[in-house]
């Protein structure tokens, strides 16, 4: 499918052995919602005082102030945020791609030809180690496996009854309980302000549209990311759109950019990501007129979450890639750096 997706799908044979579970059917719960016309302090309650914090503040100030040589008139204000790893947890494997394992293994009854055929055997068969040294080529082959021959809306409702069921592997609980609450509170301080908030993302559009309104707020014509090729066709006299196993779009590194022209037509002025995958999108955003907010999180608390980079002489990954030249970019270019550790009071709304 989309590249840094079936890259990262491959993490490791560590993070695999952790496996993914599953428990009894349970809603996914509402974050809780910064009121409009709260101020600053209440509506970024989670965030500690700081560099950080204190950006996002001018910012809003400066582009919401009719006095201000950077205000940016309500129509104009877009802010567009990366998903995986920037507003919930990525590691140690991307949800989707813990969604498409799973799926393989729902599918197979009717693909009896799996059980001999790679990579679908090592799936089937639990083999961790040949999971962990998967090709980008194998992950593509298990996506389009598992994410096509159904109508989009056959998808969606498969999607979201996986969500209401599958749990993150240490946390023990819904993926969906695991978005983080500093950014859900930006999201809402940003939204009370006047922006529209847009998720541009590498992984799948669909999958992504599926939850995006009950977790983040973010209607579904306000997503964008990675899709395979879809067909028109009459289904007992109603039409329908079928997933094929073909790649559409790739809305990843250069992608975010293009996407964002294509589907929206108008650069934003704050860009939030966490990877490799995101510097094009706040370069993009930096390079139009007026002032911009650029902000990158970066995964240094292995206590409450994960830490990695190989930025800041952190492990590094093949999920969520943040490495030295992209750090080096941020502080050259005055983008700002989110530490977890330091800027957040807590991670998730649970704590």
């Amino acid at each position: 499918m989309w590249n840094s997706f079936l890259r990262g799908c491959g993490i490791s044979r560590r993070a695999m052995l952790l496996g993914i579970t599953t428990a009894a059917a349970a809603p996914s719960i509402m974050l809780p919602s910064a009121a409009e016309g709260q101020s600053s302090v209440a509506a970024l309650a989670s965030w500690n005082e700081g560099p950080a914090k204190a950006a996002i503040l001018d910012f809003v100030h400066a582009t919401t102030d009719r006095s201000s040589n950077s205000f940016v008139a309500p129509e104009d204000r877009i802010a567009t945020f990366d998903q995986d790893g920037t507003l919930w947890v990525e590691h140690p494997l991307y949800t989707q791609a813990a969604f498409a394992l799973d799926r393989t293994q729902t599918l197979a009854p009717g693909h009896p030809d799996w059980q001999a055929q790679e990579p679908f055997k090592a799936v089937l068969a639990n083999d961790m180690s040949a999971i962990g040294h998967f090709t980008e080529r194998d992950w593509a082959e298990i996506v389009f496996a598992t994410h096509s021959g159904m109508s989009q809306a056959a998808f969606l409702e498969i999607v979201g009854e996986w969500l209401a069921m599958a749990k993150h592997p240490r946390f023990k609980r819904l993926y969906t309980e695991l978005a983080y609450q500093p950014m859900h509170e930006l999201m809402d301080y940003l939204r009370a302000n006047g922006f529209r908030t847009y998720i541009v993302t590498g992984g799948g559009q669909d999958f992504v549209r599926a939850y995006a309104q009950r977790v983040y707020g973010v209607p579904p014509e306000q997503v964008i990311g990675s899709s395979i090729a879809t067909k028109y066709e009459i289904d007992n006299g109603k039409p329908v759109l079928m997933r094929l196993p073909k790649l559409f779009f790739d809305d990843d590194h250069a992608g975010k950019a293009i996407g964002i022209d294509l589907f929206m037509g108008k650069r934003p002025y704050a860009a939030f990501g966490n990877s490799t995958g995101d510097r094009e999108m706040l370069e993009w955003t930096g390079s139009g007129d007026g002032a911009s907010l650029k902000m990158l999180v970066h995964h240094d608390d292995a206590q409450r979450e994960y830490a990695y980079g190989p930025a800041g002489g952190l492990p590094d990954t093949k999920v969520g890639t943040f490495d030295q030249s992209l750090m080096d970019e941020a502080i050259s270019r005055g983008w700002t750096v989110i530490s977890m550790k330091t800027d957040w009071k807590r991670i998730f709304a649970f704590e």
